[in-house]
């Protein structure tokens, strides 16, 4: 009994079955945790995720690995630039505001601080490449318009983790219909700007990431050089 207090298991999604954790690299463990969208306060949703990994990053250390905690910030996103528009402010000024916020929550619940907090705006071009590299590969196509979504089909095991394919996913899709897609369960990787909304320049016309494909380039970059 006193072992297994020095050791961890967890539930891997995909066997659905509890099994000892074992670290990639002998003595190091990465964590990427997908952290708060910033256009409003903190809800106890957000409390779970500061408080869960929390334990999990203080066990593991306590177990002598040496761990890179990082969890991100969404600093663009749909709420954040309606927020700014109701507000009469800018984007920033709400990230700004919701971050400080944020930080005093996590204080307030006495959890550790991430190693690394990217901010998805500051990865626009890692955010880029990693579109390029899809597209060359044939796993994202661009519309006319300058938007560019991932291909769901191009990829045969997704829908995996849920246990369903592509037809049961298709049958139960809730995705709003959007002539612009191939498929239904397409999602969109670069959005194009709408006058007046934050952009950045792009290969595919002026715009702002899809949330889907920010955590995959931070995570890749930060995590990458650990």
């Amino acid at each position: 009994m006193e072992k297994n207090l020095e050791k961890l298991y967890l539930f891997n999604s995909m066997s659905r079955k509890k099994a000892l954790f074992v670290p990639l690299h002998k003595g190091k463990v990465s964590i990427y945790v997908c952290g708060i969208t910033v256009y409003d306060n903190c809800h106890i949703g957000h409390a779970r995720v500061f408080i869960f990994f929390d334990v999990v990053v203080r066990f593991l250390r306590h177990l002598n690995y040496d761990v890179a905690y990082v969890r991100n910030i969404t600093d663009i996103d749909d709420k954040i630039i309606k927020k700014a528009l109701a507000k009469k402010t800018t984007c920033e000024a709400v990230t700004a505001k919701y971050i400080a916020a944020m930080h005093d929550d996590a204080a307030a619940l006495g959890v550790i601080p991430p190693n690394f907090e990217p901010k998805a705006t500051a990865y626009i071009d890692e955010i880029q490449a990693m579109i390029r590299q899809l597209i060359d590969e044939g796993l994202a196509y661009i519309k006319a318009n300058g938007d560019v979504y991932y291909s769901v089909s191009s990829f045969d095991s997704y829908g995996s983790l849920a246990r369903r394919n592509l037809l049961q996913l298709r049958a139960g899709c809730r995705v709003e219909v959007d002539d612009k897609k191939e498929d239904p369960l397409d999602f969109v990787l670069w959005k194009l700007a709408k006058p007046g909304e934050p952009a950045w320049s792009s290969p595919w016309g002026s715009g702002r990431p899809g949330w889907h494909i920010e955590c995959s380039a931070m995570a890749s970059s930060i995590l990458g050089s650990t």
